[in-house]
């Protein structure tokens, strides 16, 4: 199937690692022109000569800065508009907050979080509507958590805020059909990532076993019996913003191997 991707321009933001450089990766292969965007110029750097490498795709740039700062978020945008002219696809991507339990958090806790995994959907959706508009449609992909469908013990700030993200994308997709720009949320399960494994770590910490003895049990909840690769979650990622997709918006998908049982 051809996806329609080739010299389209993506950006993804948090995009140096994790899920967010799989769907890099994924978007070059497909022959998308890709912007990333981290707080680690050295990460995205190396980022950048990996896909390139992996892919033969050239048309890979990176700019550094912070997801929290609304002027680093209009910055990013503006880079992509530069390099390649255009942006076709945003995929909205940011670590999560920190975990714990409510007497756990100030009221700092409780802004950075928002500023983090909310507001910077905001604000990157913000900036790049003016030219999806011109140009007469786009794809906004926003990744969230399996907590949008069912929450998740000691990740208070991510299962209040991820939610947030779903009700703001099911009224985007209201607001901008007519614009024909399509826009989705898609939430990971247990996904082989870095974040994953620090979740487990603290779990085992707290509970006195292994991570490798948590893992275990998760795995055992999970109906396909193991982890999701960060490349199986890319490639929802990259359908939804594709030419394939056409008629799809306003969902929220979880790529979760079947763990969460709720509808």
């Amino acid at each position: 199937m051809d996806l329609g991707l080739r010299d389209k321009a993506v950006l993804v933001l948090a995009s140096s690692g994790g899920l967010g450089k799989a769907g890099a990766m994924e978007f070059a292969k497909e022959g998308a022109k890709v912007m990333l965007f981290s707080s680690s110029e050295e990460k995205l750097s190396n980022t950048a000569d990996e896909i390139i490498s992996k892919t033969g795709n050239k048309n890979v740039r990176y700019t550094v800065g912070n997801l929290t700062v609304a002027s680093d978020i209009k910055r990013v945008v503006n880079n992509t508009i530069e390099e390649f002219g255009r942006v076709d696809v945003l995929v909205n991507n940011s670590g999560g907050p920190k975990p714990g339990n409510f007497d756990a958090f100030t009221d700092d806790d409780w802004q950075d979080a928002f500023d983090l995994t909310l507001m910077s959907f905001v604000r990157s959706i913000r900036e790049v509507l003016p030219y999806m508009r011109k140009q007469g449609g786009g794809r906004i992909v926003n990744s969230t958590s399996s907590s949008v469908k069912q929450v998740i013990d000691n990740l208070l700030l991510s299962n209040t805020f991820r939610m947030g993200v779903v009700g703001l994308t099911k009224t985007l997709s209201q607001e901008l059909g007519k614009d024909n720009i399509l826009i989705n949320v898609i939430g990971p399960g247990r996904i082989s990532t870095d974040r994953t494994k620090q979740l487990d770590t603290i779990k085992a910490e707290k509970t006195g076993k292994t991570s490798e003895e948590i893992e275990s049990a998760s795995r055992s909840l999970i109906p396909l019996g193991r982890y999701g690769t960060p490349e199986e979650y890319a490639k929802l990622m990259v359908f939804l913003c594709s030419d394939a997709n056409t008629y799809i918006t306003g969902q929220t998908i979880l790529a979760d191997g079947g763990l969460v049982k709720t509808f």
